[in-house]
């Protein structure tokens, strides 16, 4: 039988009522959630991911456009790989990217104020 107070380890109990209290000592209370962090951290994610995808896609773009021009056997044209391809790319990303970041960190923002309104009642 199970007692409160204890845990099961194999056939014999063990008391864990001192390992929950160093467990609640050492958990700090965690602060109120602020909304103020939302743009920051949308605007963080959103340019690191547009940064990275624009390089993702300018590599792709440049050897795509070095493959062509030599079995076409003409002279490369970078503005192509710039212009045409990796710029809209990074753009179409990064609004996908800060749509998502954004719809992300609000629900984020409202479960964690929702956790904290909880956690100062009980």
């Amino acid at each position: 039988m199970h007692l409160a107070g204890t845990a099961r380890t194999g056939s014999r109990g063990v008391q864990t009522s001192r390992m929950d209290a160093e467990l609640m000592a050492a958990a700090r209370a965690s602060r109120a959630p602020r909304w103020y962090t939302i743009p920051v951290r949308v605007c963080v994610v959103t340019f690191i991911g547009t940064l990275l995808c624009f390089a993702v896609s300018l590599l792709l773009a440049i050897l795509g456009t070095v493959v062509v021009s030599a079995l076409r056997g003409v002279h490369p044209d970078m503005r192509i790989a710039y212009r045409v391809i990796a710029l809209p790319m990074a753009l179409v990303a990064g609004s996908i990217i800060l749509v998502l970041a954004l719809v992300m960190e609000i629900r984020h923002y409202r479960q964690s104020k929702t956790l904290s309104a909880i956690e100062r009642l009980g």
